[in-house]
C-alpha cells in the first residue's frame, strides 16, 4: 500500500517507504518523523465515511450491564480522611498489527506520579498491563470491567479515585440515542478482536453513576476519539487563549449521565473526532502518549493549581511542540476507497476536559 506524508517544513508530499519512521525531504532536506495514532488503522476498524457502517471483522460491542460479581483483588485499606484508589491500564497490543510503543511507559509514569505527588498507597493502585504475571491483571475486557467495578466498590464520601487508560480508542454507531454526534466512544482491551470493545455507556454506568456525594473521580484517558469517553454531561470548550465555555452534552432522550452526588472530571487526549499521538516528539527520549506526557509535565512544573491552568498548560505543550516533527498517521477512508492508499499527515489533537457539573475552571483547585 502506498503511504504519503507531508514534509514537516515545505509541506511537499513525500512517499514513505513501508515500515519507515522518518523520511528526509529531497527538496528542503528537512527530516519528518512519524508517530502512531491511538486508534485502529483502516481498513478493518474505521467507520466508512460514506455510510457510517459498522466496522467489519469485530465482535459486536453492545451495551453491557456494569460488572457486579466478585473481584480477585483486595479492597483498598481504610483511611479516616478517605481512601485513595486508582486503576491504571496501559495496553501495547504487543505482537499485533495495532502495537503501540508508549502505553506501558504512560502507565508506569502515572503510577509514579500518583504515589509520589498525590500520596496514593501502592497497594491501592491496580495496574493492568501485558507485563503482569498475574492473569487477573492483564488488560482483557473481563479484567478491565472487573477493575472498574473494584474502583468504585464501597466508595464513600472523602474517597479520591483515579482511572488512567492509555491505549487504542475508537467509535461505533450509537444505538440508544444518548450521543449528540450519533457515535459512542470506546476503549479497546487487549482482546478486543475476540471480545469486543468497551462502550462509554458502560464506563459511565460503572464508575460515574454510582459515585456518592463527597467522593471524587478523575479519569485520564489517552486514546483516540476520547473527548467524551466517560459520557459526562458537560464539556469545557477552551480556546488557544484560555477562554472557555461549557457545552451541554446531556442526552436529548433525558437519560441521566451524572453521578449520585459525587464529582467526576475527565481529561482526555483529544476531541471525539480526533486522534491522539503515540510519539517521541515530546519526551525526545522514548515513546509516550502526548496527552499523558503533557498532563504529568504540567503537574511536575507547577502548572496544575486549577483545572483551567492544567488544561491550558496541556494544550499549550502539545500545540507548541512541532508535532510535524513527530507526524502522525491519519488514515483517510475516502483515500482508501478511491485510491487504495493511506495518507499520512501532521497529527492534530486538543486535550479535553469533561465534568459531571460545570464550574469555574480557573478558581477550582485541582487535586487527586
Amino acid at each position: 500500500m502506498q503511504m504519503l506524508i507531508d514534509c514537516s517544513n515545505c509541506r511537499r508530499t513525500l512517499n514513505l517507504p513501508p515500515g519507515a519512521t522518518t523520511i528526509r525531504c529531497a527538496i528542503c532536506h528537512a527530516i519528518t518523523h512519524v508517530a502512531e495514532p491511538r486508534s485502529i488503522p483502516a481498513p478493518h476498524f474505521y467507520y466508512n465515511n460514506i455510510n457510517h457502517s459498522t466496522p467489519q471483522h469485530l465482535p459486536p460491542s453492545s451495551h453491557c450491564a456494569p460488572y457486579s460479581g466478585s473481584v480477585p483483588w483486595a479492597p483498598a485499606p481504610p483511611n479516616p480522611q478517605g481512601r485513595k484508589k486508582a486503576v491504571i491500564c496501559g495496553i501495547s497490543y504487543k505482537g499485533s498489527q495495532f502495537e503501540l510503543k508508549g502505553c506501558l511507559n504512560d502507565a508506569k509514569c502515572m503510577k509514579y506520579l500518583l504515589m509520589n505527588r498525590f500520596g496514593f498507597p501502592e497497594q491501592s493502585i491496580l495496574m493492568l498491563t501485558e507485563e503482569e504475571a498475574d492473569p487477573s491483571k492483564r488488560p482483557t475486557k473481563k479484567n478491565i470491567r472487573m477493575a472498574l467495578h473494584w474502583l468504585v466498590l464501597d466508595c464513600q464520601a472523602g474517597d479520591s479515585l483515579v482511572f488512567h487508560y492509555s491505549g487504542h480508542g475508537s467509535q461505533q454507531q450509537d444505538e440508544n440515542g444518548d450521543e449528540v454526534d450519533g457515535f459512542d466512544e470506546t476503549i479497546l482491551p487487549m482482546d478486543f478482536e475476540e471480545e469486543g470493545m468497551i462502550l462509554d455507556d458502560e464506563i459511565n454506568d460503572t464508575i460515574v453513576r454510582p459515585l456518592p456525594r463527597g467522593a471524587k473521580l478523575h479519569a485520564i484517558v489517552d486514546a483516540c476519539h476520547s473527548g467524551t469517553v466517560l459520557d459526562l454531561p458537560y464539556l469545557c470548550r477552551m480556546t488557544a487563549s484560555g477562554q472557555y465555555k461549557w457545552e451541554d452534552h446531556r442526552p436529548k432522550n433525558g437519560q441521566n449521565k451524572g453521578t449520585s452526588g459525587g464529582e467526576v472530571f475527565c481529561f482526555s487526549g483529544c476531541d471525539d473526532n480526533q486522534t491522539s499521538a503515540d510519539t517521541v516528539a515530546l519526551s525526545k527520549v522514548t515513546s509516550t502518549g502526548a496527552m499523558t506526557f503533557s498532563f504529568i509535565q504540567a503537574v511536575e512544573e507547577g502548572q496544575a493549581s486549577t483545572y483551567g491552568i492544567l488544561l491550558n498548560s496541556m494544550k499549550a505543550t502539545i500545540r507548541h511542540t512541532n508535532l510535524l516533527d513527530g507526524a502522525g498517521r491519519v488514515t483517510s477512508i475516502l483515500a482508501l476507497l478511491l485510491n487504495g492508499r493511506t495518507v499520512l499527515q501532521g497529527l492534530k489533537q486538543e486535550p479535553q476536559l469533561t465534568s459531571s457539573e460545570p464550574f469555574d475552571v480557573y478558581t477550582k483547585p485541582f487535586s487527586l
